[in-house]
């Protein structure tokens, strides 16, 4: 048996995850590969990865490929802070206005279109950007940011109207938002259901640590930021990392909702590994 290979997000969103496993002394275990979340998709398609965190949207394009960890998820209940819209007017004044969407999440970037559409009710047009908030706004009327930029975007004064998109999801829909799962290979979990189990078990084991050292993670996140300790534990007080049942309702939603403005053929069953 060789250690699983395993992806990381290279996002604050999954510093204390990181944070964890370090401190459970993980990292020995497993081979760990840090890159954007839409290219973890690819290099999960391709074989490069066995299990890592990926898209929502992305895992339901291709559900047949994967099983999902049960109890870990990237997700949000109300506001998020890191996953923001930001408008030169109200939203709801972008009908045929232009939106730029940045280029380093599917996820998101069908959140703000389903968000638009459905419970907006405008029809923009889109681009997609690579994620310079000035840039982006020379060329449009509201724009996308994820991660890190978002969040920046989001501390700092502005002109611009900002929408936090997880809250404004759960307003419109009463659940929780999943914005990336941990997707396993099905191929790797049939043939290594316990290192499968084993790597299930230490993110767990890494969440359960994080979530009583929010403090000891937030001053070690401001060290390379320069925005107070208490803007990024408020950050990691809102960021969810549940998958449980209604968070797997929310995803099934959320889902439904792509496949209402075209933008995934079909809902997929939720397949989770072990079950």
């Amino acid at each position: 048996m060789r250690r699983p290979r395993l992806g990381h997000i290279q996002f604050l969103n999954c510093l204390p995850l990181y944070y964890g496993l370090v401190k459970n002394d993980v990292l020995l275990d497993v081979d760990l590969v840090q890159a954007a979340p839409r290219d973890l998709a690819t290099m999960l398609l391709s074989g490069e990865l066995d299990i890592a965190p990926i898209p929502s949207i992305e895992y339901a394009r291709h559900a047949e490929e994967f099983v999902l960890l049960p109890d870990i998820a990237i997700s949000s209940n109300g506001e998020v802070q890191s996953i923001l819209l930001l408008s030169k007017e109200p939203v709801e004044g972008l009908d045929s206005k232009t939106v730029a969407l940045t280029d380093t999440s599917r996820t998101s970037q069908v959140l703000a279109r389903i968000l638009l559409a459905r419970h907006w009710g405008v029809s923009p047009s889109y681009a997609e950007m690579p994620p310079d908030l000035a840039s982006m706004m020379r060329d449009a009327d509201a724009a996308l940011l994820i991660g890190d930029d978002a969040l920046r975007a989001y501390w700092q004064q502005s002109d611009l109207l900002k929408y936090d998109l997880g809250a404004e999801w759960t307003t419109w829909t009463g659940l929780p938002m999943v914005y990336a799962v941990w997707a396993v290979r099905r191929e790797f979990a049939e043939q290594q259901p316990e290192a499968v189990a084993n790597v299930s078990d230490a993110l767990t084991a890494s969440l359960a640590y994080c979530r009583t050292n929010l403090d000891a993670i937030s001053e070690y996140a401001a060290r390379w930021e320069s925005f107070p300790v208490a803007y990024f534990r408020s950050y990691f007080d809102a960021l969810q990392f549940r998958f449980e049942p209604q968070y797997r309702e929310g995803l099934t939603r959320y889902l439904t909702e792509a496949s209402a403005i075209g933008e995934l053929d079909v809902v997929p069953d939720i397949s989770i590994f072990g079950a």
